[in-house]
């Protein structure tokens, strides 16, 4: 029992290796750029430019409007965009999931390297844009006629539970895409059709009854809901089913953790 909750602990909070996982992010981030003549003015423009097309798209071409409110233009891109940065960040380190180890051949080889952190380093760099999204619908709420709710600081909390996920998934998706490598064309399908079962363009008020239940088996609506909620609508989570949407994501991440234990003792062999 010992022994299991060691392992557990140096996966979920791998803190003796945080120098490396920082230096693997921040080397992701850099190659993401590096050969772009903005290089980082990127991970600011590229919001700020999607912002301004679900501004035009949704509200002038389609002429759509919230479901039950009349809103500005701003307002209502802001509503978007929320489940959007969500979506992005999620949608970003699952899909990477499948080939972190078979992209690190050489560091599977080293059997003192802890590979658990892949996973980690792929989080931590997605969060970059995820916080620049966060700043960005913060300081255009502040720069508008209504300002910044107090609830804001409430959203770092709202956001927490999508670290387990993501890490308890991409250990799953990891161990399993190294020894079937089909997993990348299959995931790419799943998180797409993913995109319109979450509520990003629409709120789960504006489904029926008798359907809304399912919807909140999905964890990304409760944080996009929450999300909507401390940005725009001033309100304060519901500490509850925050501390249980947690505790479920918390679990992902621990069954992650022992699959991936399990299964990378043979990676050597099919890398």
């Amino acid at each position: 029992m010992k022994n299991f909750l060691t392992f557990l602990f140096s996966y979920l909070w791998p803190w003796r290796h945080r120098g490396l996982i920082a230096q693997l992010a921040r080397r992701e981030v850099h190659a993401r750029y590096r050969q772009s003549w903005l290089g980082l003015v990127w991970v600011v423009l590229t919001p700020l430019m999607m912002l301004g097309v679900y501004t035009l798209v949704f509200r002038h071409v389609m002429r759509v409007r919230w479901y039950g409110l009349e809103e500005s233009n701003l307002a209502f891109a802001l509503r978007i965009y929320a489940g959007l940065a969500v979506f992005n960040f999620f949608a970003e380190c699952v899909n990477r999931a499948p080939t972190l180890v078979l992209e690190q051949p050489h560091l599977v080889k080293k059997v003192v390297f802890p590979l658990e952190i892949l996973p980690w380093a792929g989080a931590v760099s997605a969060c970059v844009g995820l916080a620049v999204s966060g700043i960005l619908m913060m300081t255009l709420l502040a720069l508008g006629p209504q300002g910044l709710p107090l609830t804001a600081i409430a959203l770092p909390l709202v956001w927490m539970p999508l670290m387990p996920l993501v890490l308890g998934l991409g250990w799953l998706l990891a161990g399993v895409g190294t020894y079937v490598r089909d997993v990348s064309q299959l995931l790419g399908m799943v998180v797409s059709a993913l995109m319109f079962l979450s509520p990003i363009f629409f709120p789960v008020e504006a489904l029926p009854e008798s359907v809304r239940g399912v919807m909140l088996l999905n964890p990304l609506a409760w944080v996009m809901t929450g999300t909507r909620e401390v940005l725009l609508m001033g309100q304060w989570p519901d500490w509850w089913d925050l501390s249980l949407l947690f505790v479920a994501c918390t679990l992902v991440a621990v069954l992650g953790a022992v699959f991936f234990r399990k299964v990378r003792g043979g990676f050597s062999d099919v890398v």
